[in-house]
């Protein structure tokens, strides 16, 4: 393997994560064929610690709770190496109202389960998996501060979340000197854009890192679909999001797999590299994630490609989504007049609008 890793600063902080994460939601998963087993999750780790790798991210609800005792097994020996990062909010216990949400209770009975089954006294980062909507901010930032205080946590982040209450968390935190967000969390991928909108000028204008979830739109851009092709059935889009294979993705699809073809390399090393390339967004990590070592490697292998300028165009031409308002209202022409390209934006305020 020839791929070079470097790393990137998590948000606002000093702590080193590597320019791709590894996924180990479908560690232990036995719902479908898409499951990895033990020795295949233990093969992918090696793997990509070999390349570099040094970041793991998994959740206290993934495989029923047995990617996190999957993962802390493997990285037990090598702990402190590692950048060992789960979530909490999803319930485990579906009839019980209190066991899932991102309330104190939840958060600290959550913590301490997920710390049982990882085999550790810390993690590294914690993220607030999803958005809960009868939780106070206040109480979620404070809660969470108080966990880095007590040393079970170093770092916090936030997943699928509205734009709007991660800038009041963040603002909050800043306020009162509590632990602010580091990180967000987000489907990115050239099928899914609509981040575009809100939560990557967010995320670039407050520091956030971006983890960006599924760059292959749950094996839509893998190569085994497009426009023509017989759909596989034992592919995780098929199972989990059927209603994405639309023509208009099928296009995407295409064109990912014509650009493949023409360098000699995979669909999915193209797709990967395409999140890769919009660092003028925001900070971005792509999280890959597989179900065998050779899918792993493959994937890793998006490292050494560097899309050029017609390539990127043609991807943003089939993939761009409207930004809608206030994006398009052509505020730029009222507020800086014919001046604008004579203003040198050293901040990237407008780069990634444009």
């Amino acid at each position: 393997m020839t791929v070079t890793m470097r790393y990137k600063l998590l948000g606002r902080t000093g702590l080193r994560v590597s320019e791709l994460a590894l996924g180990a939601m479908i560690f232990g998963d036995r719902r479908g064929p898409w499951g990895a087993s033990k020795p295949d999750a233990l093969k992918m780790v090696e793997t990509y610690a070999e390349a570099g790798g040094n970041i793991i991210d998994t959740a206290n609800n993934y495989a029923g709770g047995e990617s996190e005792r999957i993962v802390g097994e493997i990285v037990a020996a090598e702990r402190e190496r590692w950048v060992l990062a789960t979530k909490y909010t999803c319930s485990l216990r579906p009839d019980d109202p209190n066991a899932g949400g991102n309330h104190r209770k939840s958060m600290v009975q959550s913590l301490q389960e997920s710390l049982r089954r990882l085999g550790t006294d810390y993690v590294d980062l914690l993220w607030v998996h999803i958005w809960d909507a009868f939780t106070p901010v206040e109480e979620v930032v404070r809660a969470l501060d108080d966990l880095v205080r007590a040393g079970k946590v170093l770092y916090v982040g936030i997943s699928d979340t509205p734009a709007w209450l991660v800038a009041q968390a963040v603002t909050i935190a800043d306020l009162r000197g509590w632990t602010r967000f580091a990180g967000l969390q987000v489907p990115y991928s050239l099928v899914q854009r609509t981040v575009e909108r809100e939560l990557l000028p967010m995320a670039r204008a407050l520091d956030l890192t971006v983890t960006a979830w599924s760059p292959l739109a749950n094996g839509l851009l893998s190569g085994r679909y497009g426009t023509g092709r017989d759909r596989p059935q034992d592919s995780r889009v098929a199972a989990v999001a059927p209603g994405s294979i639309s023509t208009r993705n099928l296009a995407i699809a295409d064109v990912v797999n014509a650009i493949a073809d023409e360098r000699g390399v995979s669909a999915s090393q193209v797709a990967i590299a395409w999140v890769r390339a919009q660092q003028r967004r925001a900070v971005l990590v792509p999280i890959v994630g597989a179900r065998t070592p050779a899918q792993l490697a493959d994937n890793l292998g998006a490292l050494d490609i560097v899309l050029d300028t017609a390539e990127l165009e043609a991807l943003d031409k089939v993939s761009a989504v409207e930004l809608g308002f206030p994006y398009d209202f052509g505020a730029g022409r009222l507020a800086y007049g014919t001046t604008l390209e004579l203003i040198d934006d050293h901040r990237g305020l407008i780069a990634p609008l444009v």
